[in-house]
């Protein structure tokens, strides 16, 4: 009896050590889970890698698949060129078909996206997207980056287009001034203050991993 008594004693003692541990690891994956549960995509659209590094940063604390858009004919590298035919697209309404296909979009519950704001607007290949995938549902979180003058109406679009959706409180930041040859600063110091912004912003918005 003693024997068997003490045996299950260690047993007990073995399950609970064990049960104990499990649990601390249960929390943990719940933590993780109940950000991967949420099956993060993150769009954008980068021309001068700004607006990439945001959204790398914003993958890193939310995980999730990160998408780059791109077009079936290119912007050209010319900035006035670039401006030209991006003024007469919003003039027109025209929507640059996409090059990129995301065929899955359905699985996914949060949807980031992604942009530089061009002529105070939604660029119009983010318009496209917006229109060419059924977000009905969804969560949108829009990010942006500028030259110095803002947002301009690109957050408002966003919503527009995103009538059935529900769109949170978006992230902005001063990126390079392409207009004066000054592109890619997202690095060094000014890197590490946006690392600290954007996780302040995804704590407020209900995401992040810390």
């Amino acid at each position: 009896m003693k024997k068997s008594t003490a045996l299950l004693v260690l047993i007990t003692t073995v399950v609970c050590m064990f049960s104990g541990c499990s649990k601390a690891q249960e929390n943990l994956q719940n933590k993780e889970e109940s950000i991967s549960d949420k099956n993060i995509l993150i769009v954008y659209l980068s021309r001068t890698k700004n607006t990439k590094a945001v959204a790398e940063i914003i993958q890193k604390n939310t995980g999730g698949l990160l998408v780059e858009i791109e077009l079936q004919n290119p912007y050209p590298t010319d900035y006035k060129m670039i401006v030209s035919q991006v003024a007469k697209e919003n003039e027109t309404g025209y929507l640059p078909p996409l090059k990129t296909k995301i065929p899955n979009i359905e699985k996914f519950d949060t949807v980031f996206v992604g942009f530089p704001t061009w002529g105070m607007q939604l660029p119009p290949p983010m318009k496209s997207f917006l229109k060419e995938y059924n977000l009905e549902g969804k969560t949108i979180i829009p990010f942006n980056t500028n030259a110095g003058y803002g947002i301009g109406s690109s957050f408002q679009t966003v919503k527009e287009l995103c009538s059935k959706s529900t769109v949170l409180k978006g992230f902005s930041v001063k990126g390079g001034i392409e207009r004066d040859g000054i592109l890619f600063v997202m690095e060094g110091e000014k890197e590490k203050e946006v690392q600290t912004e954007i996780k302040n912003w995804l704590k407020k918005i209900g995401l992040g991993k810390y």
